[in-house]
Parts: structure tokens; C-alpha cells; sequence
């Protein structure tokens, strides 16, 4: 019961932003994720939010948007993925290892530490903070590395996830395929991928997810190749083994677009999947911009902004570089 009081009023909160945001998005010309973001984003940064809306607004963040990706599965079908094809996973994998590297050796000129630039380099190649989340345990980084790399990769994907819808518009005028990879291969975590997908259309939302969850599935394989590395240019590293858990929702959603390539799931199941999982993603999203803080964002130091931009720019450039060879 104590665990329902401390989610209840910050997800009541969330609600009625959604709420407010379907409503606005009726009568005017942007789609209820826009307002839901935007809301969250200005409510946020104007008024000091009660601690005890916190509990509710974490939950509605992470587990209401795991839910919404596990639901968006019976919407997807294998024949929309075979859409990706081998080039898709590979531009995914090419931009993944490159932007590893680049990281890496930019953390390395810059004078960050080891582990750092790791964590930046896992949270931007794969998930964000999932990412940083499993790789600090395996290469044994500090609580204030991960904060650190936490705090900056979110940054630059809020930042992001306005800005690459616009560069879309610009270069590709919004068609689907190459606005979802850009966002799906670009963006830090899954539930900005949604959300910038959201502020172009549904279609986009979708594929960029797909994109997005290839990156996931190769999470696994980011860990064990950043430890291995950190085990052979330490000495004194520990023979320590890590487990890495495997997102629930990525078996889910595999599952449930399994059954609905077979057409195990009924239209009317899908639509209600397809409905629950909207109303849930823009609830995530006004909890998503209720906890960007728009000063730390201006308040950070050079040395991390260069890094931050630097990082940005090259994965930008390199995805409309393998875009334009492969799509």
C-alpha cells in the first residue's frame, strides 16, 4: 500500500497532462506527444514540483514506457521489419562500433578518464542510461562517473530529440524511412527515439523504434566488448563476473510481433494494444519533460559541452553519411 500512495500522485499528474495534451492536440495542428513533452518541459523548469510526485512521475518514466514498447510489438509485423532489411542492421552496427571509437579516443584527447569515456560511449552507441547502467559494473566505474555520463547523455538526447525531426524535414522532407533511421540510429535512449518520433508522425514513431531496438539487442555484445577490453589494458582489473540483464520488454515486444506476423493476434486486439500503448507513451513523455532541467543543460563546462557537441555532430553526420549510401 505505502508503494501505491508514492507512485499515485505523481502518476496522476503525468495523466492529466496527457490528458490535457490528446485535448490540445485535437484543435490544434501537433500531436498530443508534442504537448505532453512541451507541458512536462515547462511545468518542470517553472514551478518546484513536490518530492511526492516523484515516485509516481519515475514509474510513469521507465515502467509505463516499457509497457507502452512491449504493447507497440502486436502493431508490428515481421514484413514491416524485413522493410529494414540487412542494410538496416548494418547501418546500425557500422554506426554503433564507429561511434564507439570516436568516443573513446575524443574521452582520451580531452584528458577524461577510462571508465568515462566507456560510459559515454555505451550510453550514446546503445540505450543511454540502461546502457551506462549495465556497463559501470562491468568496467567498475564509480557512482560519480555514472552519474556524470548519466546526466550529460540525457542531455544531449532532449536536445536531440527536437533537433533531428528538423534536420529530417530538411533533408529527407519527413519520408519515413529515412527519418526513422536517423532518429532510430541517432538517439540516446528508447523513450526519446519515441518521442521524437512522435513529433513527425505514428509511422515514423514505429520504425524509428525498430531502428532503436536493434541497438538494444546488441547491448549484450557493447558490455562484454568494453570489459574485455578494460580486463586486457588494466592489470589490475578483477576477474569479476558481471551479468547483464537482458530488457524485458525487447523479449516482449519480439514475442508479440512474432504473433502478429502469424496472425495470432486479432485486428480489434491490436487496435486496443495499439490505443493503450499511445495513452501510456505520452504519459511517459510529460514524466520525461517534467525532469529535464534546462539550467544543467546551459550550466555545463566547456571541456564536457565539447564533448557533448563533438559527439552529437559525429553521429548526426555519420548516419546521413550511411542513410545516403543505403537508403
Amino acid at each position: 500500500m505505502k508503494t501505491i500512495f508514492n507512485v499515485f500522485p505523481g502518476l496522476v499528474f503525468c495523466l492529466v497532462i496527457a490528458l490535457i495534451s490528446q485535448t490540445l492536440s485535437i484543435y490544434l495542428p501537433f500531436g498530443a506527444a508534442t504537448f505532453s513533452i512541451l507541458i512536462g518541459l515547462f511545468i518542470g523548469n517553472s514551478f518546484r514540483i513536490k518530492s511526492n510526485f516523484e515516485g509516481g512521475r519515475k514509474f510513469a518514466e521507465s515502467k509505463l514506457l516499457e509497457v507502452s514498447i512491449f504493447l507497440l510489438g502486436s502493431t508490428i509485423s515481421a514484413q514491416m521489419i524485413s522493410l529494414l532489411g540487412l542494410k538496416g542492421v548494418f547501418l546500425i552496427v557500422m554506426q554503433m562500433c564507429l561511434v564507439i571509437i570516436f568516443t573513446i579516443w575524443l574521452g582520451e584527447k580531452l584528458g577524461f578518464g577510462v571508465n568515462f569515456s566507456y560510459l559515454m560511449a555505451s550510453g550514446n552507441a546503445v540505450c543511454g542510461s540502461s546502457a551506462i547502467g549495465a556497463t559501470a559494473p562491468a568496467i567498475h566505474a564509480t557512482g560519480e562517473e555514472k552519474g556524470l555520463a548519466v546526466t550529460l547523455v540525457n542531455m544531449m538526447g532532449t536536445v536531440l530529440m527536437f533537433v533531428l525531426p528538423v534536420i529530417a524535414s530538411v533533408i529527407y522532407h519527413s519520408e519515413t524511412l529515412p527519418t526513422s533511421a536517423l532518429i532510430g540510429s541517432t538517439l540516446q535512449s528508447v523513450g526519446q527515439v519515441v518521442a521524437s518520433g512522435s513529433l513527425v508522425n505514428d509511422e515514423v514513431k514505429n520504425y524509428a523504434t525498430l531502428f532503436k531496438l536493434i541497438r538494444v539487442i546488441f547491448l549484450v555484445v557493447v558490455v562484454f566488448c568494453l570489459s574485455n577490453i578494460k580486463k586486457r589494458n588494466v592489470a589490475e582489473y578483477s576477474n569479476e563476473k558481471v551479468k547483464i540483464q537482458f530488457p524485458w520488454y525487447i523479449i516482449g515486444f519480439l514475442i508479440l510481433c512474432g504473433l502478429n506476423s502469424i496472425g495470432s493476434i486479432p485486428s480489434w486486439a491490436s487496435n486496443l494494444s495499439n490505443n493503450t500503448s499511445h495513452l501510456l507513451e505520452i504519459i511517459a513523455l510529460a514524466a520525461i519533460g517534467l525532469n529535464v532541467n534546462l539550467k544543467m543543460i546551459i550550466k555545463q563546462g566547456r571541456s564536457l559541452s565539447l564533448y557533448a557537441l563533438s559527439i552529437v555532430g559525429f553521429q548526426i553526420i555519420i548516419a546521413i553519411v550511411f542513410i545516403q549510401i543505403f537508403y
